[in-house]
């Protein structure tokens, strides 16, 4: 596979880098991308995160059919949260792989062939006019991969004790209650 450099936003989007198909060459094309300051702000504000220090993936994209690409991947990120039960700022790291197919959607294979194919929902992602964004796609997949109650490590949620009062189904709700 051809390598090139790690690539940079310029802060347009949240994290936009388009690749066309026609850019990656028949022996395959290796993408390194490292989010820049401005990117992972815009990212962070994006997936309602404290903060983002960290935010790169690593993409193989090979030729892959009529018209497609085959996207295999990773993306590592270091993000800031706030844990659910203490409410104090931690720090997780998140590692995802990414393995994806795109190919060209039905309206482009209907103007390249003159018929129109029955499109199935399980197959290929659409490839529209030729080009997928590895920027939208990495920060895709990093917010799915978000965990969305986090947790400091040790911490434990300890229900308060309810009354022994079994009539009164919502007695452990009303123990929560502050006295005024």
């Amino acid at each position: 596979m051809k390598r090139r450099n790690p690539v940079h936003s310029d802060g347009g989007s949240a994290w936009s880098v388009p690749i066309a198909v026609a850019d990656v060459p028949e022996t395959g094309l290796r993408v390194a991308l490292a989010a820049d300051e401005r990117t992972r702000l815009s990212v962070a504000k994006l997936a309602d995160l404290r903060a983002l220090s960290r935010f790169e993936a690593t993409f193989e994209l090979a030729r892959h059919g009529r018209g497609g690409l085959h996207l295999v991947g990773t993306l590592s990120a270091t993000v800031g949260q706030i844990c659910v039960l203490t409410l104090e700022p931690i720090e997780n790291e998140v590692e995802e792989n990414i393995d994806l197919v795109f190919a060209p959607t039905a309206i482009s294979i209907a103007e390249a062939t003159g018929s129109v194919e029955e499109v199935s929902l399980d197959g290929p992602e659409p490839l529209a006019d030729g080009v997928i964004d590895l920027g939208a796609l990495a920060t895709e997949f990093l917010i799915l991969a978000i965990d969305p109650y986090p947790r400091k490590p040790g911490a434990v949620f300890e229900a308060p004790d309810a009354p022994d009062d079994s009539d009164q189904p919502f007695a452990a709700l009303a123990a929560l209650k502050k006295p005024r």
